[in-house]
């Protein structure tokens, strides 16, 4: 099963849990390309890789703070579970499922 697709997210962060569409398009190789948008606006995915089930990648916030995320996720059916690493903030959990389409 691929990892691709668009799956509704949600973060627990300390300001609340935060809602968001991300979407995953993989590319060439072991790579992946995407971004999620939410209430604080979009962010690209960067240095996107797939392995297996589990989804690594980076991105920056710019809202309420700058921030550079470094993210985690498995993808189990059309779960996703993993965790987003903020900065001073720590681990926060994510989870999704993936729209049918």
């Amino acid at each position: 099963m691929t990892v691709a697709g668009t799956y509704d997210c949600v973060t627990n962060t300390p300001l609340g849990r935060q809602k968001g569409v991300l979407t995953i398009e993989p590319g060439a190789g072991d790579s992946f390309s995407g971004n999620i948008t939410g209430d604080l606006g979009s962010m690209d995915v960067t240095n996107g890789r797939i392995a297996g089930q589990t989804l690594t990648w980076s991105m920056k916030m710019t809202l309420p703070m700058p921030m550079d995320l470094d993210c985690s996720a498995t993808v189990e059916g059309d779960a996703l579970t993993g965790t987003v690493k903020a900065g001073m903030f720590g681990a926060m959990e994510l989870t999704g499922t993936r729209r049918a389409g």
